[in-house]
């Protein structure tokens, strides 16, 4: 019956209405733990530091998937090279070429948070890697 109404009970935070308020959500709000501290999940450990234990609250997060493997990174950036070389990639007319691969050559370089995720660098560079494949798919040309 929930997914007749297109609502997600199983993994609440599949619901594409919180997907979307999230996502819009600036930073400072999303890490925002209701005192003064600034914390990944940080409104989401808000809303339940009265719920759950403190050793749940505030555990370190674990993300999914783990994306710290070297071999992970490894190939992300080595296909982020061939994208770059590729002077039909799609997305190369919409990136910083020289900024990618200051990533490419020091993927812990990125400092910004990456939806929250530990490991920035790569998160960013597969993105990339997602965008060109969807522009390459579709059939995007794009003109500047």
């Amino acid at each position: 019956m929930s997914m007749y109404s297109g609502l997600e009970v199983r993994v609440p935070f599949c619901d594409h209405r919180i997907v979307e308020y999230a996502y819009n959500m600036p930073w400072e709000i999303k890490s925002r733990l209701g005192d003064d501290s600034n914390r990944e999940k940080g409104i989401v450990r808000a809303a339940v530091k009265d719920l759950l234990p403190e050793e749940i609250v505030f555990r370190k997060k674990s993300p999914y998937p783990k994306t710290h493997n070297p071999i992970y990174t490894e190939a992300v950036c080595n296909k982020m090279n061939k994208i770059l070389a590729d002077k039909n990639a799609p997305i190369n007319a919409i990136i910083n070429p020289k900024t990618v691969r200051s990533f490419i050559a020091e993927p812990g370089k990125l400092t910004a948070p990456w939806y929250g995720q530990l490991m920035r660098g790569p998160q960013v560079l597969a993105y990339l890697i997602q965008i060109n494949s969807f522009l390459t798919q579709n059939n995007v040309n794009i003109q500047i």
